[in-house]
Parts: structure tokens; C-alpha cells; sequence
């Protein structure tokens, strides 16, 4: 008989495994929390490593239709303005990895998959219905919804977020931690910004105990803007957005690069005066330590609920979307057992999986120094340039090795 995978969480990572499974062959059942499908309004990168993915599932064409294509990485001193460094991407990123990079709305990235998901035969999308509880016999999982069912499948795969409650119940885990900094997010689109202010490329500005990303988005008729910063955060963490007041972030910034102030003003100019800024605490985990935080019995556990990272990489959305792909390629191993596949998919992610969240840890300290650790910084940026910016072992590969059991 035909498998059936259940999935619990129908963000990207959700939507992602929901794919991936169908394409593995088997039934897959979602089930969301929202009421409706849709995504925050906030920018997602995504490095060669990761198109390729896309690209094997057919997606080229509707990345190509809603995507930006930057053509350079940029990092500049934010209080002196200064360019330090620059990864020229575009058809360099095609020639050194096979795909290139590209810059896209979250709920574009999230509409992509869900037409692809809504395509598929048997995946059934269960909206409003969270899982509630589950339990793994060894034979089945069965979970509970919100609405008192009980659906019995072969597997769970929780994809229910930083705050997953999968993720709770497998490993008897503690809530994830409070990072000490803050994410200020805009959009606005380009026409609206003067246009010095516009941009095609992706600027990190790195300055004490901040930082700020722009880039554009959707085709490179939006930007998106990304300011971090080191605070406390709001008292309901939970809550994924809270109103932000520019002002707040003005103070933030008080001594940044002149274009990077009025880059601010402009934001909330061209929305009107009314703020476009939102606020994210982030919030992360240690990385992941083995197999048995991303797989047990007929469990597993993808993106952020498994491994929730700091945005300092670039590769929260990536790594669930990479998780899939491996998913995919375990579920298709019938000549295993549906527990020992799970297992081959947690060997196969979690060591990268982990190289990556420690990774972005490191860049945040890097972004953010000061004194002696920002003038070295800076001074091999100026010196090495793009070699030091490019993450050749990140982008060449998706953590597909052959891992034995």
C-alpha cells in the first residue's frame, strides 16, 4: 500500500516536505495552524546551493518569473560608509556553483511551493488544524488535531517552526533561547525610494553592534531592508511579528553612515509616514548535535524545528528546502525500513546542518564587533575581498552525502 507521510506546519519548510514526499511516492496529509496559506512580508536569500534544489523539482521558470537576481554582494563600514568588499555573483555564481543566487519574497518563495504542492495528486492540505499531539507506536503515528481528530499515518514530519511543539513532545526539549538581538524588517518598493537609495545588489553594512541588509526583491520592484540590533526583546516571544517603531530603530542607528540613516526615513516616507517596520526577536538553538535531534522512530523533525539558526548566513529557508530534498531521496529507499530511512535522512543533514548554524553564530559576532576584532575584520576584508565572502563549501553542496548507517 501507499504510504502516507503526515506534516505538521505548512510554512516553507512545510510546503517543501510536503513536496518532496510527494514526489517520493507517497500520500502526504498537512496540516496548518493558519487559517489561510501565506507568508509575512519579508526577504529571503537563496544561494546557488539551494536553486539547484529548486531547479531539480521543476521550479526554474516560476523562480526566474518572481526572483531578483543580484548581481553583486556588497559589505560596507556602516558608520563610515566605506565599501570594504564585493562577491560578484550573477553569471560568476552560474560559472563557479551551476545556479546562481537570488534574492525573493518570502511569500513569493511560499506561493512557488504551494502551486507546485497544489498540483500534485494525493497531498491534502488541512488548514486551520494544527497538531496538537502525537504518538509514535513503532507501527504508526497517530495524531490529534485541534479539532479533536485522531489520523493515523506511517511518519510525522514536524516542520512546525522555531516553536515547534513536535519538536517538544520528541525530545522533551526546553523553549528555544533569546539571542539578545532584534530585526527591524521593511519593505517598500524601489520607485518610491530615491535613487540613491535604490539597489540591485545585496549590501551588508556592519557596524558596532548592528548591522543592516538590503537587496531587492520581486523582480527588483521591492527592497528589502533587514536592520539588527542587540536589545531585549519583547515580552511575547511567541508572537512571530510586533509593530516597530521607527524611531526606536532611528535611535538604534544614532552615529550610522548618513545614507544608511536616510535610508531609514526614506522607508517610512515612501509608506506614508506610517512605520514599515516590523520587529522579529530571535531566537535560536545550539546546534544540532546528532542524528537523534532531527529523527527518531517514525519522527523527524525539518528547518526550523530541527535546527533554527541565526540570519547571518542567509540559509534558514535554504536548509529547510535542502532537508526536503534529502527527505525525498531517504523516503524513495524501499528497501528499507520507514524508521531506518528517517534515520539515513538525519545522518545525511545534521552535521551540515549544525556546520551552518555555527557558522551564522560566528558571522553575528564578526558583523557586530568592535575595536580591535572590527579593524581586523575590515582589514582583511579590504585585503582578501571576495575570497573571504564566498562560502564555497556552503554553495557547492547540499549535505547529500552518502552517510552510512
Amino acid at each position: 500500500m501507499q504510504e502516507q507521510i503526515l506534516i505538521a506546519g505548512g510554512g516553507i519548510g512545510g510546503l517543501a516536505a510536503a513536496l518532496a514526499a510527494s514526489l517520493a511516492g507517497t500520500e502526504v496529509r498537512l496540516y496548518e495552524r493558519a487559517p489561510v496559506f501565506g507568508e509575512v512580508g519579508a526577504g529571503v536569500q537563496l544561494g546557488p546551493n539551494v536553486v539547484r534544489r529548486l531547479q531539480a523539482w521543476g521550479l526554474q521558470k516560476a523562480l526566474q518569473a518572481t526572483a531578483a537576481f543580484p548581481q553583486a554582494l556588497v559589505s560596507r563600514h556602516a558608520v563610515s560608509g566605506e565599501v570594504l568588499a564585493r562577491l560578484d555573483l550573477g553569471a560568476d555564481a552560474i560559472a563557479r556553483y551551476g545556479a546562481a543566487y537570488a534574492t525573493i519574497h518570502r511569500a513569493d518563495l511560499h506561493q512557488l511551493l504551494l502551486d507546485a504542492v497544489q498540483a500534485r495528486d494525493g497531498v491534502h492540505l488541512n488548514l486551520d488544524n494544527p497538531v496538537d499531539y502525537h504518538e509514535d507506536n513503532g507501527e504508526v503515528v497517530t495524531i490529534t488535531t485541534k479539532s479533536g481528530k485522531k489520523i493515523e499515518g506511517d511518519a510525522l514530519v514536524g516542520a512546525d517552526g522555531v516553536w515547534s511543539r513536535t519538536r517538544l513532545r520528541m525530545l522533551h526539549d526546553q523553549p528555544p533561547r533569546q539571542t539578545g538581538h532584534l530585526a527591524y524588517r521593511a519593505m517598500v518598493r524601489q520607485a518610491d525610494l530615491p535613487s540613491g537609495l535604490r539597489t540591485q545588489d545585496i549590501t551588508a553594512w556592519m557596524g558596532p553592534r548592528f548591522h543592516a541588509v538590503q537587496y531587492p526583491v520581486r523582480a527588483g520592484e521591492l527592497q528589502n531592508l533587514v536592520i539588527i540590533t542587540e536589545g531585549a526583546p519583547p515580552d511575547d516571544l511567541e508572537t512571530w511579528e510586533h509593530a516597530a517603531n521607527a524611531a526606536d530603530l532611528q535611535r538604534s542607528l544614532a552615529g550610522a553612515h548618513r545614507q544608511l540613516q536616510e535610508l531609514v526615513q526614506a522607508a517610512v516616507a515612501a509608506s506614508e509616514n506610517q512605520s514599515p517596520w516590523r520587529l522579529w526577536p530571535l531566537v535560536e538553538r545550539a546546534p544540532v548535535a546528532g542524528p537523534h535531534e532531527m529523527a527518531q522512530g517514525l519522527v523527524a523533525l525539518l528547518g526550523d524545528a530541527a535546527h533554527p539558526m541565526r540570519p547571518y548566513l542567509a540559509q534558514g529557508a535554504a536548509m529547510a528546502i535542502e532537508d526536503a530534498a534529502e527527505l525525498q531521496r531517504a523516503l524513495t529507499m524501499h528497501d528499507l525500513e520507514l524508521p531506518l530511512r528517517l534515520r539515513r535522512y538525519a545522518l545525511n543533514r545534521w552535521e551540515r546542518n549544525a556546520r551552518v548554524q555555527a557558522r551564522a553564530i560566528r558571522n553575528g559576532e564578526i558583523f557586530h564587533a568592535r575595536g580591535l576584532v572590527a579593524l581586523g575584520r575590515d582589514t582583511a576584508l579590504r585585503a582578501l575581498g571576495a575570497r573571504l565572502m564566498d562560502v564555497p563549501w556552503l554553495y557547492r553542496g547540499d549535505g547529500s552525502s552518502a552517510t552510512m548507517l
